[in-house]
């Protein structure tokens, strides 16, 4: 994933995403809370273009890894068997895009009963208007928007 976190992205670098996704993450796992991490495989090709894993040290012991071969993270991954069998009911996104592969991934999980929190300062786009779109309109019908300062995990 290191080539999407170099990618010119708006309304924040994937750097500065990063940066506030290790927080969250950081935080999760201090408070025994799972944290999955998914990146994109391209199907039907043998060998992914350099820099398709996932940022280096980004995944820890006792996160789960998810291999996606379409842009939502639930289709084909076991995703949803994975949380239910660990009886989460409410997830926290973030990630890059967020109109594409986070926006995906959380309409199939609303689509399977999930609670959704979006924490919008832990996400970005190819454009502005592309986060702002979700962001703005399709999250809020969905879930809660938060910022990282104000997620709280006692609520999770």
């Amino acid at each position: 994933m290191e080539r999407i976190v170099a990618l010119p992205l708006e309304p924040r670098p994937g750097a500065e995403v990063l940066a506030t996704a290790e927080g969250l993450a950081e935080s999760f796992r201090s408070a025994d809370a799972l944290v999955v991490l998914i990146r994109v495989e391209r199907p039907k090709i043998a060998v992914q273009p350099p820099g398709s894993g996932l940022v280096p040290e980004l995944l820890r012991d006792g996160d789960v890894e998810i291999v996606k071969g379409t842009i939502g993270g639930f289709q084909g991954t076991g995703l949803d068997e994975e949380l239910r069998s660990r009886g989460i009911d409410t997830l926290v996104f973030g990630g890059i895009a967020t109109n594409l592969g986070v926006e995906s991934t959380a309409r199939a999980a609303g689509d399977l009963g999930y609670e959704l929190i979006f924490v919008e300062d832990a996400m970005t786009a190819l454009t502005g208007a592309e986060h702002e779109a979700a962001i703005g309109l399709d999250f809020p019908r969905l879930g809660t928007v938060v910022r990282a300062a104000d997620v709280k995990l006692s609520q999770i």
